[in-house]
């Protein structure tokens, strides 16, 4: 990815700062964005391992003018756009036998707006840089997308939903852009504090014997933007949970 420039919304935390990271250590640039997290924001940055390779966007990627003006600064910071990762997403946890008078229409907006939605406008804004390179998009699905088990009911909605829209722009975009899906089982981040008991239960589902990390997912999302032959897939890194 040497000399490449990528964007990666949700940047700041957990596997999209693994991937931030990822990206800088190969030679690209990076932008990223950040809704709240803008301290953890400035420590990604402060993080990075060559100084001034990556920058930091405040941008809710509900917005479709906040990401146009995303996709505007890295492109005019660089002069081009090759990767576009959509990592951006809410987990709220609502256990799926809570019922669904739980789930209220603010919570079910919130997560298809941001995990789908935002993910479709940056592919948009995106999509003209993109086909002018020949670059990738990749977005980060789940394993709740294909077995409907997750953190909620609209989560799982909501990354089912990623899946689909990743084999539909796969085809829209063709054959300038290529467009895959990564799709993690349980990876340990810090969302997972406090739900240790969670956790344990899904770690006795892994045929192997360790935990993915954000690091595992970070190796797999930028070998997959870099492949000229994939396109249209998902890719499963899930320790054989789903196995």
């Amino acid at each position: 990815m040497r000399g490449k420039v990528a964007i990666v919304t949700g940047g700041a935390t957990g596997i999209g700062r693994a991937i931030v990271m990822r990206c800088v250590e190969l030679g690209a640039h990076v932008v990223f964005n950040y809704s709240r997290s803008e301290v953890d924001a400035k420590q990604t940055l402060a993080d990075v391992a060559i100084p001034g390779a990556a920058h930091a966007f405040r941008a809710d990627v509900r917005d479709a003018v906040a990401v146009n003006a995303m996709v505007k600064q890295a492109t005019e910071t660089y002069g081009r756009l090759d990767v576009l990762v959509n990592n951006a997403a809410v987990s709220p946890p609502v256990p799926l036998d809570s019922g669904l008078d739980a789930l209220s229409d603010e919570l079910w907006n919130t997560v298809i707006d941001v995990n789908v939605r935002g993910a479709f406008n940056c592919a948009r804004a995106a999509a003209p840089h993109l086909r002018a390179v020949r670059g990738a998009i990749v977005n980060i699905g789940s394993i709740a997308g294909l077995t409907g088990e997750g953190s909620s009911l609209p989560y799982a909605v909501s990354k089912s939903a990623l899946h689909g829209l990743s084999k539909s722009l796969a085809r829209a975009l063709a054959p300038e852009v290529r467009v895959s899906c990564v799709v993690p089982g349980f990876v340990k981040t810090r969302w997972w504090a406090g739900r240790e008991d969670v956790a344990d239960r899904l770690r006795r589902r892994l045929l192997l014997d360790r935990t993915t990390t954000p690091e595992d997912v970070a190796h797999l999302v930028c070998n997959v933007a870099m492949q000229e032959g994939l396109t249209g897939h998902f890719i499963v890194l899930d320790g054989g949970q789903t196995a």
